[in-house]
């Protein structure tokens, strides 16, 4: 097959303005060149693209299926150069780091920003994943480090203590619970939930408890962040589950929930470091290692 980038690109905004001059103008290509590229790729594929109609054009099913891998082609290119161009300005190394969505919105970027201090020379890119797919990544050789909730070793990987920490119950100020000292999960089941968004760990991990009991949750409103699912609970919409780190780090709200201990085991939410098992480490992949360990050692919440 015979066809580039620019042809990709081309494609992409063609189909996007759903019009072929458009897109040419977009790709800044004259509408001749355009056609003429465009006809090459579909050449190139064997199939139509475009179905050409009156004011415009409308992707076949073909279309669809390029447009799809199209923009992950062009997405996958995009990051591979953030990823390289650290190099070009004079950054020497670079940390890829998946980590779950308690670590990411609780204790790393404290502790991200205290190492990149230390290494100005460093990069890192985070991204929030769940703790089963960093394992997998880790385990496979994808990035070296990770941070996920102990859940247990996984085959491939070695786990580093990193934060102690436990999920509470947040409730609304003068909440029927607001007194209570601590409460059992099966005792709030009648209530209305705000929870981080559908796919998140804590949403999967409450939802299987709740079912676990035989229940189902009563969801509310979901939304994308821990201070969000405080600010919901603080004005009166619900009640929550969070890890405390997260609830002390927006104590300074105008209307703040109230937290109340949840007497259940797995509530502890301890965070681990997580490694390939006997790989050796790159040396700011380590010195990263050795950064959040170093937290391990910190007062827990």
């Amino acid at each position: 097959m015979n066809y580039d980038l620019t042809d990709l690109r081309l494609f992409v905004a063609i189909a996007e303005e759903r019009n072929l001059t458009r897109g040419a103008a977009r790709a800044y290509l004259a509408p001749s060149s355009a056609s003429h590229r465009l006809r090459r790729l579909e050449e190139a594929l064997n199939t139509s693209l475009f179905e050409r109609q009156t004011r415009g054009v409308a992707l076949t099913r073909a279309g669809e299926a390029l447009l799809r891998n199209a923009r992950q082609v062009l997405a996958s290119i995009e990051q591979m150069h953030a990823n390289l161009s650290p190099f070009a300005t004079g950054i020497r190394g670079h940390v890829s780091l998946w980590a779950n969505t308690h670590a990411t919105h609780t204790f790393l970027p404290d502790d991200l920003a205290g190492f990149l201090k230390r290494h100005p020379q460093v990069s890192v890119s985070l991204e929030e994943r769940t703790s089963a797919e960093i394992v997998v990544a880790v385990a496979n050789g994808e990035i070296e480090v990770g941070v996920l909730a102990d859940s247990g070793t996984g085959a491939g990987v070695e786990l580093a203590p990193y934060r102690q920490d436990r999920l509470v119950l947040i409730v609304p100020a003068g909440h029927a619970l607001a007194g209570r000292g601590r409460v059992g999960f099966a005792e709030v089941l009648d209530q209305a939930f705000v929870m981080l968004h559908a796919g998140s760990a804590i949403h999967t991990f409450t939802t299987n408890a709740a079912a676990a009991l035989g229940r189902h949750l009563d969801v509310r409103i979901q939304v994308r962040s821990f201070e969000a699912v405080c600010r919901m609970v603080g004005a009166g919409v619900g009640i929550g589950l969070v890890p405390r780190g997260a609830a002390l780090q927006v104590a300074g709200l105008s209307e703040p929930p109230v937290l109340v201990e949840l007497d259940e085991p797995w509530a502890q939410r301890d965070l681990q470091i997580c490694v390939r098992k006997g790989a050796v480490l790159t040396g700011f992949a380590a010195a990263l290692v050795s950064h959040l360990r170093l937290g391990a050692g910190t007062a827990t919440v």
